[in-house]
């Protein structure tokens, strides 16, 4: 085990013995779905957990079923070999109403196969008679150590996590890289995203169907790309509201969302052949409220009728898309793999936008040049004064104009400068926060952040200005090649 890398600990077993919820237990949060339902966990899932000081990452996974019936419960079970083959440690749970499974008797020799080492846990042992039970019917397993726990109340956790990270190498988090840029795919149901991760990542890590709704969860995955390290956010497709159901999706949906509020950058999946729906703007409408960075990807590229005419599915698209003029779009394919490759150098490219920083000289050489271009429109006696803008935040950038009377502001003069800072900056894959204060405000700024800011007027700034009309919206570009599927 490398001391460069937290070890890892797989939880396997059947469908519904508390995986998700021990998984929950040591994240000490409700990342994983946790329902009635048998199966409601169909891919792996990671969390990171400490234990007495002792951190670790954590793998939920789907149940580990004997029959092969179904395709998709053929690739859970692949996914807990997967997870086991993957795991410094396994925990196999097991529940204390069942002592005598086949399918744990299957795992157990799978487990002593690997020679990984492993850990028998009883799940639902809630009391001092049914510890004592568990402890007697499983020893038939042949394992010298059974630990009787409550996933749901802690019982027993604590002394199972003892044993299970008692052999851990040291680990200095010191070492870990917490520069990762984490960008979450979503998008409809059936509209490739599990695809789409497996052709990012090179491997069958997600369970990837033609049957909507195959991924319930948010799945994190980390993988280094050219040196660049990424955490990959695949999400469950999100329906429209009124077609949600309850319960189970109900979560998915909530999980979708908050792996939006978690991420960097977004890519938002269209079906190329559907073009956007109602939904697919739901969403992006989110992504701009959340403030996040994003790509526009028209995904089955390889299999729509009139791809010839890309010119115009592009100009439809950016239609539907009217507030994510700065978006770049690309076509791709995730099953064959055309132009899929080029997303890196997206999400690179957006992730810069979002965490670019500029110089106050500069903004005011850019506001400067866009009220002589167009002045604030007048509103009875008084005029509406822009005197100075400055940056105050970023992930994204956000501006702030310091103007004599911020309720005399025209929304179409604000978009109208929107899009003469993005034009001027050649910002493109992010939004912008813009936000406007009296001028008395000012000051109290100036005094806190001008030492903060060295470079002198006109530094970095372009002087060739890229002035838009007032009706002109900056549209990023992403340009097209051949159509490669390598």
């Amino acid at each position: 085990m490398s001391p460069k890398r937290m070890p890892i600990v797989a939880l396997v077993g059947r469908p519904n013995v508390g995986k998700s919820t021990l998984f929950n237990r040591l994240i000490g949060e409700r990342k994983a779905l946790v329902h009635d339902k048998p199966g409601m966990t169909r891919d792996r899932h990671y969390g990171t957990a400490e234990h007495v000081g002792r951190p670790f990452v954590v793998i939920d996974t789907g149940g580990y079923e004997d029959t092969m019936e179904t395709p998709l419960l053929s690739m859970m079970r692949e996914q807990t070999l997967i997870a086991i083959d993957e795991a410094d440690c396994v925990v196999l749970l097991t529940e204390e109403a069942v002592p005598n499974d086949p399918i744990d008797a299957e795992i157990v020799a799978k487990l002593r196969a690997s020679g990984k080492p492993f850990f028998l846990a009883v799940n639902k042992a809630d009391d001092s008679k049914r510890e004592i039970q568990a402890i007697t019917d499983f020893s038939v397993h042949g394992l010298d150590n059974v630990f009787p726990i409550s996933a749901m109340h802690g019982t027993g956790v604590f002394e199972l996590m003892d044993d299970v990270t008692a052999n851990f190498d040291e680990f200095d988090e010191s070492e870990a890289d917490d520069g990762r840029i984490r960008v979450a795919i979503v998008g409809r149901q059936n509209a490739g995203k599990s695809t789409l991760v497996n052709r990012l990542l090179g491997e069958n890590r997600m369970i990837a169907s033609d049957l909507a709704g195959t991924t319930r969860d948010s799945i994190d995955t980390e993988v280094t790309v050219d040196g660049r390290d990424f955490l990959i956010i695949d999400t469950a497709g999100i329906r429209r509201r009124g077609k949600i159901e309850r319960g189970a999706e109900k979560l998915s949906v909530h999980s979708a969302f908050g792996a939006i509020d978690r991420c960097d950058v977004a890519l938002l999946l269209i079906d190329a052949r559907e073009g956007v729906a109602a939904q697919d703007q739901h969403i992006a409408g989110h992504l701009v409220e959340a403030g996040k960075a994003c790509v526009i990807v028209l995904n089955k590229w390889d299999i729509v009728q009139d791809r010839e005419n890309y010119g115009e599915h592009i100009r439809k698209v950016r239609q539907e898309f009217g507030f994510l003029k700065w978006a770049p779009i690309i076509t791709i394919s995730a099953k064959t793999g055309q132009r899929a490759w080029k997303l890196w150098a997206l999400i690179n490219h957006c992730s810069e936008q979002f965490n670019r920083q500029f110089a106050t000289s500069e903004l005011n050489v850019i506001l400067k040049k866009a009220v002589a271009h167009l002045s604030p429109p007048v509103t009875g006696p008084r005029e509406l004064k822009m005197k100075y803008v400055a940056q105050t935040g970023s992930r994204p950038p956000r501006l702030t104009f310091f103007v004599n009377d911020p309720k005399m502001l025209h929304f179409s003069y604000e978009r109208y400068l929107q899009n003469q800072f993005h034009a001027q900056l050649k910002l493109d894959g992010t939004p912008v926060r813009f936000s406007f204060k009296r001028k008395a405000e000012e000051k109290n700024w100036l005094h806190e952040n001008r030492r903060n800011d060295r470079r002198r007027p006109g530094d970095d700034a372009d002087t060739t200005p890229v002035l838009l009309g007032p009706d002109e919206d900056y549209e990023a570009e992403w340009y097209q090649e051949d159509e490669e599927t390598t």
